[in-house]
């Protein structure tokens, strides 16, 4: 109502005021519905589509999306902790006001939301926070099937540091002791612990492993004096939800279940544990990604995927290194594109500046741990081919973002094309997926066996 005087008035005061009292009663009105019209109410015409919050115990992201790109402000209280977000010309409909709702009370970081209209033209969303936070805040463009997107990170004050929450671990204790007892173990107790998990995973006799088994007994059980760490990344997540397939199965949902098969496998083998990027629903940049597995002082980096090609008839599995010459066919190439444009649909905020990712990705000593790459690739294919078809018996190479660690041996494993019917049937199956976990597995400690890790710092000691 103020802001309707306020034009009235303003309209007013265009008329010369000796002519103010003659104007007619019509020109009145049309003046006042003129004001009207130029009213907050009637420009707030920005519509808020859809609201989406990600919680994670790393960050909580909230992305609003409109039709056309929101005007903001925002700025934080302390005592209690808060965080004021006021969006300018917005309407208050039925979305803003379910925002509430999407707020869990397991969230880390947010306790509540409270959106109202502050001022005519300002819809004012405060978050109650359950810590003080460093807030991120930035938009993005419409992308694929996404419109206009205003993407706020909260991150604690003082994030947790996954090295240290690695060394905390509950297992800790167990797991060294696990490592002790698997220096101890004999190469014949190795081979047949080995061919009992297979029999388990396959659900068959090991049969034509036979021969191999053989050999491995004859291999002495390389000795470690400390954890060998796998870094284990599962594709996509939160606002990136990668391939679909035809009947509704979605590759961030397929990643993330083979990737906790993955860990728990390799929790199981003496003296190795399993360090999970990403534990859950929520994005993560590829540049943060590599971060990290260097943070956790990973000794390999395995990144899960599943991925789609436009012909249905696509399948088998596949493992990539990375390539410093440029891909090894134009697939490749263009699986890498199309990989590395997750960061434009997950959402990024270009306008922070990290110098560590700049030292690490701009490291060109990667020669040596390419080969190395490579090496794993090749061991890991060769379990992937016991229980599916290969779409190419090769390691291919491209220049993936999310394999660029200059000290750290990474592949990435498709696991099977989501887009093929039969294959997406797999996919969803946890037999399945157990299976593709454990070929993984079988085939990082062939790698081991013949490229034995380097001493690193340890995480826990026997």
């Amino acid at each position: 109502m103020f802001a309707t005087h306020g034009a009235i008035g303003w309209m007013s005061s265009l008329i010369p005021g000796p002519l103010r009292r003659s104007v007619p009663v019509w020109t009145r009105l049309a003046a006042l519905l003129f004001a009207l019209l130029l009213s907050p109410a009637a420009l707030a015409d920005v519509k808020v589509s859809s609201i989406r919050v990600w919680p994670a115990q790393e960050y909580t992201r909230l992305t609003l999306e409109s039709d056309s790109p929101l005007k903001y402000n925002f700025f934080t209280i302390s005592n209690p902790e808060r965080f004021v977000l006021d969006l300018e010309n917005v309407e208050l409909n039925q979305v803003l006001k379910d925002f509430a709702a999407k707020i869990s009370a397991s969230d880390p970081y947010i306790q509540q939301v409270r959106v109202g209209r502050f001022k005519p033209d300002v819809v004012r969303v405060v978050l109650d926070l359950k810590v003080a936070v460093k807030p991120s805040i930035f938009t993005l463009k419409p992308v694929g099937e996404y419109g206009h997107r205003l993407v706020l990170d909260v991150y604690p004050e003082h994030p947790v540091d996954p090295l240290m929450a690695l060394v905390m671990m509950p297992d800790s204790e167990s797991a060294a002791a696990g490592g002790a007892k698997h220096e101890q173990t004999d190469a014949a107790g190795a081979a047949t612990k080995t061919e009992s998990k297979e029999t388990a995973d396959t659900g068959a006799p090991a049969g034509d492993k036979t021969v191999a088994t053989d050999a491995r007994r004859k291999k002495s059980v390389a000795k470690v004096d400390r954890f060998i760490t796998i870094a284990i990344d599962a594709g996509h997540g939160g606002e990136d939800p990668g391939a679909h397939g035809k009947n509704g199965a979605r590759e961030k949902d397929v990643t993330l279940a083979i990737a906790r098969r993955l860990k728990a496998k390799i929790d199981q083998e003496p003296g190795m544990r399993g360090v999970l990027i990403r534990d859950g629903d929520y994005f993560i940049p590829l540049h943060q990604r590599v971060v990290k597995a260097r943070r956790i002082k990973a000794d390999l980096f395995v990144s899960i995927h599943a991925d789609a090609f436009i012909n249905t008839e696509a399948r088998g599995s596949s493992v990539f290194a990375l390539s410093e010459r440029g891909a090894t066919s134009s697939a490749a190439r263009w699986l890498a594109k199309k990989e590395n444009d997750s960061d434009l649909i997950g959402g990024v905020n270009l306008d922070v500046k990290d110098p560590y990712l700049a030292r690490t990705l701009l490291d060109l000593s990667q020669t040596a741990t390419i080969s190395d790459s490579l090496k794993l690739g090749k061991a890991v294919l060769g379990e992937l081919g016991d229980i599916n078809q290969l779409h190419k018996g090769a390691v291919e190479q491209a220049g993936f973002a999310v394999l660029k660690s200059p000290d750290i041996p990474s592949i990435l494993v498709e696991t099977a094309f989501i887009s093929n019917p039969d294959e997406e049937r797999k996919l969803t199956d946890g037999a399945y997926q157990d299976k593709l976990a454990g070929a993984i597995v079988t085939g990082i400690e062939h790698y081991f066996e013949k490229n034995p890790p380097l001493a690193k710092s340890r995480l826990a000691h026997r």
